[in-house]
C-alpha cells in the first residue's frame, strides 16, 4: 500500500498536494472531506464553488500508463481517508494515477555562450473555471512531461498563485466568457513585472471545417504569446507544451541570464562600450560614465561620430582602426579621447568585433582604461586647472580670469613656479613635483571629488553662477555639514540650550575646579541576590517578563520588584530568547556574572542613566530587532553585537554630560581628547571589565576573528550614540536606506520587492552598519514614543539629572551648558516640545519607514500633544497641579 500524498491547507485557502518520494504504488488516492460532501476527480467537483479552495497546486512525480489514460476516478465514502483530512475541516478528493515506468522533472543544463545555466523543472499554471477533458489533457500533460503544475478557477487566486511561483508558462481558458474574462486575466498578469519571461498560452474553441479563421492579433494584443485549439488529447497537450518549453521558455531563460552579464559590466572597473555595426552606442556601464564624463541618457542611440574627437590622435588613426575592425579583427592601442569638459584623456583601447546573425558583424565591444601617465591623470583630476591664460581681453577670458582668481582653493601649478623661481632655482622644482602627485593621487575622499567637479563647472559658467558655486564650496569645506543652523539664541532658547548641551563638547574652559570621574569599579558581584538559571526566577519577576515582548512593558515596574537592578533579569530574559549564550559558546552561568558585573557599574544615585535606563534601551532593541525588515537585514553576530552595546552603552556614567565634563577638565575629557568622552569611556570600561575576569568573560570562547568583527561593532554602535553626530547619522539613513528602498518599491510591483530590498542591503556591510547605528540611536531616546505614563515618568528623570548638573555648575563656577534647566524657572513641557522636534521626530520618521512602527509613532503624536497642551496651560511641570493632587 503505498504513501498517500501530503496535503496542506493555507489560511488563504491555497491546497498544495504533493506525491511522496518515496511511494512505489501505482495508483494513490488522497480524500479530504467538506461538510458532508465527498469530493471527486483530478479537480475539485462540487456545485458550491464558494465552499472550497480556489487553487489546487500539485506536482505529479510520476505518469499514467500510457494505455490507460486518465482513468476516471473511484468514490470513497466520508472519512475514508481521515489521515488526509486537512484542519479547518476543508476537504477535497484527488486521485493520481502513476507509473512505475515514470521519471522524475529534474534540472536541465543550458548553455548560453560559455556560459552554463541549470534549469529547475518548469512550472506550469492552468487557469480553468470548471474541470473538463481540456484541463485534464494538460494536467495529465504535465504530469508526462515532469513539469510542476497548479491550477487556478478564479482570475484572483491565478494572480495570487502566479506572484507566488512566478511559473513559465500559464494555459487560460479562453473557450467560454461565462465564468472569467481570460484577456483580462492575461493583462492583470502582464502588469507584473515577473510576467516579464513568461509565456501565456490561450485554449480557444475548435473551429468547423466551414468556420473563417479567426484574427490571432486580439489574443497578441491581450497579452497572450500563442493560441491552442480546443484539443484533450494528452499527446496533442503534451507536444504544445514541451514545444513550448524548447522554444520560447528556453529563451527566456537565456534572456533572463543576461542579468547576470550586465550586473558583472557595471560593476566592472574598465570602461566599457557596446555600438552596433553601424556605430551606433547601444550600452556603455557606470566606468565608462565616470571616465569620460557623459551620462548613459546622453550617449546611447547616438553614433561616435556625433562625439567631439580629441585632435591629439594621428590623422588616419580612426580610418585605421575601422578598416581593421570591419574585417572581424580586435584591434588595441592608445588613442585620445574628449571628456565632456573637454579635455583630452589618454586610453588605452580594445575594440572586438562580435559576429552575429548570419555570420556578420552585429556588435563591437570596446573596453577602455586609462594610460597610465601623470599628464593624463593632472588632466583628469585637475578639471583645466593648469590651462594658460594669456590675458587676452575678450570677455569670455576676462571672466574666466575674474572667477579663477575669486576661487582662493584653485591653485595653478605653472603660476606657483614663476612666481618663486626667482627667490629659489630648487624649490619651484620641488613644489611642481609635490602639486603633480597631489592632482594624480587617486585616493580621492567623495566631498574632494565633489568639489573638484564643482570647481571645473565654474570655470565656464556665468558670473552670478559661479558666485553661488563659491557658496557652495565654502559650506562644503566646513565640517559640521550635517548640523542645521540655528537662529539667535533669543528665538527659542530651549532649543539653543538642548542642542548646546547635547551636541557640543562644551566651551573647553578648564578652571581649577577639576571634575574628578568615580573611580569606583565595582568588580564585585557576588553580593548581588541574581537567579542561578533564567527559569530560577522569582514568581513576581517572572509574571513581569512574560509580558517583556511587547512595547508596552513597563521598566519601572521591574526596577520595583529587582530593588533598582532590573538589567540581570531583563538580560538574562532577552540574551536567552536570541540565543547569546550559543553564539559566544558561553555558559549561562558566565553570561549571568557579565550581566550582574555590568550592572553593578551603572549608578543607582542617578535619576536617569542608570541601570533601568539600560535595561530600556536593551528592551527597546530587543524589539526592534523582531522587525521583519530589521531581522531580515542584519546577520546572527549583528543581534548579538546590538544586545551587548544596548546593555553597556552608559555603563559607569556620571549623571553628567560631555560638555560638563570638558568645562571641568576631568580625567577622561584629558584622556580622550574632549571627543565622544563618555561613550568612550563606556565602551572601554565595559570590555576591560569583561576580560579582566574569566567568571564573567562572555568573550573568552569565541574565535579572534568574530571577536575582533564582535567587537568593532559594539564599538561603533555605542559612539554611535554621541548626540554631536546625530545629524551625520540621520542624514547618511535617509540618504543609503530610506531613499533607494523606497525608490525600489516605487519601481517593483511584484510582491518579492521587501525580500530583494533586505537581500540588498545585506550585501552591503556600511548599509548594515548604518541601521544598527540608527536602531541603537532610536533605542537611547525611544522615550518620547513610550506609552504616556513611561514618558512622562523619563520626561521628569532627565529633567533631575539636567537640573543637578546646572547646579553643580553654578556651585563650581562652571560655564552652565544648559541655563534652562534650571529647577526654579525650566519649563520641562517647553524642553521636550523642543527635543521631539529638534531630534526625535524626523528620526524616528525615518525608522519608521524602514521598520514599520505604527505603535511608536502614534504613542508620540499622543505625547506631543499632552506637552502641547501642559505648555499652553502655561504649566511647566510634567503634569497638571490637579493631576498631581490626584
Amino acid at each position: 500500500m503505498g504513501c498517500a500524498p501530503s496535503i496542506h491547507v493555507s489560511q488563504s485557502g491555497v491546497i498544495y498536494c504533493r506525491d511522496s518520494d518515496e511511494s512505489n504504488s501505482s495508483h494513490q488516492t488522497t480524500t479530504i472531506s467538506q461538510g458532508t460532501t465527498t469530493l471527486h476527480g483530478l479537480f475539485i467537483k462540487t456545485d458550491a464553488a464558494d465552499s472550497i479552495p480556489s487553487v489546487l497546486a500539485y506536482q505529479s512525480r510520476q505518469q499514467p500508463p500510457p494505455s490507460a489514460g486518465p482513468r476516471r476516478k473511484e468514490r470513497r465514502e466520508p472519512g475514508a481517508s481521515a489521515r488526509a483530512r486537512a484542519t479547518r475541516c476543508c476537504g477535497v478528493e484527488a486521485e493520481t494515477q502513476t507509473s512505475n515506468a515514470s521519471v522524475k522533472g529534474s534540472a536541465t543544463e543550458v548553455q548560453i555562450g560559455p556560459m552554463r545555466l541549470t534549469q529547475d523543472p518548469i512550472q506550469v499554471l492552468l487557469i480553468f473555471a470548471k474541470e473538463d477533458s481540456q484541463s485534464d489533457g494538460f494536467w495529465w500533460a504535465c504530469d508526462r512531461a515532469g513539469y510542476r503544475c497548479n491550477i487556478a478557477r478564479t482570475p484572483e487566486s491565478a494572480l495570487e498563485c502566479f506572484l507566488d511561483k512566478h511559473q513559465e508558462i500559464i494555459v487560460i481558458d479562453h473557450r467560454n466568457s461565462r465564468y472569467f474574462d481570460a484577456e483580462d486575466i492575461c493583462r492583470s498578469i502582464r502588469a507584473t513585472k515577473p510576467s516579464e519571461h513568461t509565456m501565456i498560452l490561450a485554449v480557444v474553441p475548435r473551429t468547423s471545417a466551414d468556420e473563417e479563421e479567426t484574427s490571432v492579433l486580439p489574443l497578441l494584443n491581450a497579452g497572450f504569446d500563442r493560441q491552442f485549439k480546443e484539443n484533450s488529447s494528452i499527446t496533442a497537450c503534451y507536444n504544445e507544451l514541451v514545444q513550448i518549453e524548447h522554444g520560447e521558455v528556453r529563451s527566456q531563460f537565456k534572456l533572463r541570464a543576461c542579468n547576470a552579464v550586465f550586473t558583472a559590466l557595471d560593476h566592472c572597473q574598465e570602461a566599457i562600450e557596446i555600438t552596433s555595426e553601424d556605430h551606433v552606442i547601444q550600452y556603455v556601464n557606470p566606468a565608462f560614465e565616470r571616465m569620460m564624463g557623459y551620462h548613459k541618457g546622453e550617449l546611447i542611440g547616438k553614433e561616435l561620430t556625433e562625439l567631439p574627437k580629441s585632435d591629439k590622435n594621428c590623422a588616419d588613426l580612426i580610418d585605421n582602426i575601422n578598416t581593421f575592425i570591419k574585417k572581424g579583427k580586435e584591434w588595441q592601442g592608445v588613442y585620445y579621447a574628449r571628456r565632456k569638459t573637454g579635455d583630452s584623456i589618454q586610453q588605452h583601447v580594445k575594440i572586438t568585433p562580435v559576429i552575429g546573425q548570419g555570420g556578420k558583424i552585429r556588435h563591437f565591444v570596446s573596453l577602455k582604461r586609462l594610460h597610465c601617465t601623470n599628464e593624463n591623470n593632472k588632466q583628469l583630476y585637475k578639471s583645466h586647472r593648469d590651462e594658460k591664460y594669456t590675458g587676452d581681453n575678450s570677455q569670455s577670458e576676462s571672466h574666466s580670469f575674474k572667477c579663477k582668481n575669486r576661487r582662493k582653493d584653485s591653485i595653478d601649478v605653472k603660476s606657483i613656479t614663476s612666481q618663486s623661481s626667482d627667490a629659489a632655482p630648487s624649490l619651484p622644482t620641488r613644489r611642481y613635483s609635490s602639486m603633480a602627485r597631489i592632482h594624480s593621487m587617486t585616493i580621492e575622499a567623495p566631498i574632494t571629488k565633489v568639489i573638484n567637479i564643482i570647481n571645473a563647472a565654474q570655470e565656464n559658467s556665468p558670473i552670478t553662477v559661479a558666485e553661488a558655486l563659491d557658496r557652495v564650496l565654502e559650506i562644503l569645506r566646513t565640517t559640521e555639514l550635517y548640523s542645521p543652523q540655528l537662529g539667535t539664541k533669543d528665538e527659542d532658547p530651549h532649543t539653543s540650550d538642548l542642542v548646546g548641551g547635547l551636541m557640543t563638547d562644551g566651551l573647553r574652559r578648564l578652571s581649577g575646579n577639576e571634575y574628578v570621574f568615580s573611580k569606583n569599579v565595582n568588580l564585585s558581584h557576588s553580593h548581588l541576590s541574581v537567579p542561578n538559571t533564567i527559569n530560577d526566577v522569582p514568581p513576581c519577576i517572572a509574571q513581569l517578563l512574560d509580558n517583556e515582548e511587547s512595547w508596552d512593558f513597563n521598566i519601572f515596574e521591574l526596577e520595583a520588584v529587582t530593588n533598582k537592578r532590573p538589567l540581570v533579569y531583563l538580560g538574562l530574559k532577552i540574551f536567552a530568547r536570541f540565543g547569546v549564550s550559543e553564539f559566544l559558546n558561553c555558559s549561562e552561568a558566565t553570561l549571568r556574572a557579565w550581566l550582574q558585573m555590568i550592572e553593578a557599574n551603572y549608578h543607582s544615585s542617578n535619576s536617569y542613566h542608570n541601570s533601568t535606563h539600560a535595561a530600556d534601551v536593551l528592551h527597546a532593541t530587543a524589539f526592534f530587532l523582531r522587525k521583519e525588515r530589521v531581522k531580515g537585514s542584519l546577520d546572527h553576530l549583528d543581534e548579538v553585537a546590538a544586545l551587548i552595546a544596548a546593555t553597556i552603552h552608559d555603563v559607569d556614567h556620571p549623571g553628567r554630560t560631555n560638555s560638563f565634563l570638558c568645562n571641568a577638565g576631568s580625567e577622561l575629557a584629558v584622556l580622550y581628547n574632549d571627543t565622544a568622552v563618555l561613550e568612550s569611556h563606556h565602551t572601554a570600561l565595559a570590555f576591560q571589565l569583561t576580560i579582566k575576569d574569566s567568571k564573567c568573560n562572555i568573550f573568552k570562547n569565541i574565535d579572534r576573528n568574530r571577536y575582533r568583527t564582535l567587537r568593532q561593532a559594539i564599538i561603533d554602535m555605542v559612539l554611535a550614540t554621541e548626540m554631536t553626530k546625530h545629524f551625520e547619522h540621520v542624514n547618511k539613513f535617509v540618504n543609503s536606506i530610506n531613499k533607494p528602498m523606497a525608490s525600489e518599491e516605487t519601481s517593483s510591483h511584484s510582491e518579492g520587492s521587501d525580500c530583494e530590498c533586505t537581500a540588498n542591503i545585506k550585501n552591503f556591510p556600511d548599509n548594515q552598519t548604518l541601521i544598527k547605528r540608527m536602531m541603537i540611536k532610536c533605542a537611547d531616546v525611544a522615550n518620547p514614543c513610550r506609552p504616556l505614563e513611561l514618558c512622562i515618568e523619563w520626561a521628569g528623570r532627565i529633567s533631575e539629572e539636567y537640573f543637578a548638573q546646572t547646579d553643580e555648575e553654578k556651585r563650581q563656577g562652571l560655564p552652565v551648558v544648559m541655563p534652562v534647566f534650571d529647577r526654579n524657572t525650566c519649563s520641562i513641557p517647553k524642553s521636550q516640545i523642543s527635543f521631539i522636534d529638534y531630534f526625535i521626530t524626523d528620526m524616528f520618521d525615518a525608522w519608521d519607514a524602514f521598520a514599520h512602527l505604527p505603535v511608536l509613532m502614534q504613542h508620540l503624536a499622543n505625547n506631543y500633544k499632552h506637552w502641547k497642551t501642559l505648555d499652553e496651560l502655561k504649566c511647566k511641570s510634567v503634569r497638571l497641579p490637579s493631576e498631581n493632587n490626584n
